[in-house]
């Protein structure tokens, strides 16, 4: 009799942490699920990236990215149904990394602002990478970032009737060299003393120079302590890439992580961010369709630090 009891009681308490155990591991799974960071790489996918990356651009950084376990991964490119971009797939994602070269404008102007939206509500983060400061997400950001900046200059009883009013449409159209990136603005009073309207000249989001043939570049990390450069040395030397020289007719960054220059003098802001709303962009310079960039352990290491925290989590380093 008493050892069929104990032996009863022996598998009651057995099972019993059974269920204690699988119902902890599956809570802490689903925790970790939860948490974890849903980030969209598109891509425009041009043909000519094969030269350097035989399965794309999009899909070297999507498998390095996915060796993060707290990192949920996936790939869209401009061929997609909707271009990959579909308001669900805006929905479902907490970091947007963009790369666009030769099919900017084929991407609706409608499509932007609600990507800025998304990103203005702190819903989404986007990651901008080398040629797409021409990509219409970038350029309406951009745009909008230049309008807030504007109206944070003025008193806050006046910012609540003040409108911004463009000059121009938005042009991809480089700037001569030797002429300043700037955005005039200008302030007008409606009415001899009504409502302020604030005229603005749309960041045109280029330089005057660039692409000479391959080159070296040294990095410099100008804010060592940031997230984004955790584990990245104070310089250091991206083997083969192209350049980009100043100035970047973009508003000014928030935050300069890191800036590049080249053995002929050239100078550019390469790693920057940029608050709007509730939201942030992050542009990072380096890269090319045909130079094996995103092989380089810095250049990799940068973009998913940077994913990871403007996707709220900590760093590690």
């Amino acid at each position: 009799m008493w050892i069929h009891v104990r032996s009863r009681i022996k598998h009651v308490l057995f099972s019993g942490a059974v269920i204690f155990f699988l119902g902890g591991f599956l809570g802490q799974n689903s925790m970790a699920v939860a948490d974890r960071i849903r980030v969209l790489v598109w891509d425009e996918q041009q043909p000519r990236q094969k030269v350097a990356y035989p399965e794309f651009l999009g899909r070297q950084l999507a498998s390095h990215l996915e060796k993060s376990e707290e990192l949920i991964v996936s790939l869209a490119s401009i061929d997609d149904p909707e271009n990959g971009l579909s308001t669900k797939t805006l929905e479902e994602c907490d970091v947007l990394i963009w790369w666009g070269h030769a099919r900017q404008d084929e991407i609706p102007d409608t499509k932007g602002v609600e990507i800025v939206e998304y990103i203005k509500s702190g819903k989404l983060a986007l990651i901008v990478l080398h040629s797409a400061h021409w990509s219409v997400p970038f350029m309406e950001a951009m745009e909008q970032k230049a309008a807030q900046d504007a109206l944070y200059s003025i008193p806050s009883r006046e910012r609540q009737t003040a409108t911004v009013r463009w000059t121009g449409p938005r042009q991809r159209k480089t700037s001569p060299l030797g002429q300043r990136n700037t955005i005039e603005t200008r302030y007008l009073w409606r009415n001899g003393g009504g409502a302020l309207v604030i005229e603005m000249e749309r960041p045109n989001c280029v330089f005057p120079s660039c692409c000479h043939p391959s080159e070296p570049s040294q990095m410099r990390t100008r804010l060592p302590e940031h997230p984004v450069a955790r584990g990245v040395p104070l310089t250091f030397t991206i083997p083969e890439t192209e350049m980009y020289d100043e100035p970047f007719g973009v508003p000014e960054p928030d935050l300069l992580i890191f800036d590049e220059t080249w053995e002929g003098g050239e100078y550019f802001r390469s790693g920057a961010v940029w608050d709007l709303g509730s939201g942030k962009i992050f542009y990072f310079r380096p890269g090319h369709e045909t130079y094996k960039v995103y092989f380089e352990d810095m250049p990799l290491r940068i973009i998913r630090n940077a994913v990871i925290w403007m996707g709220g989590n900590e760093v590690e380093p």
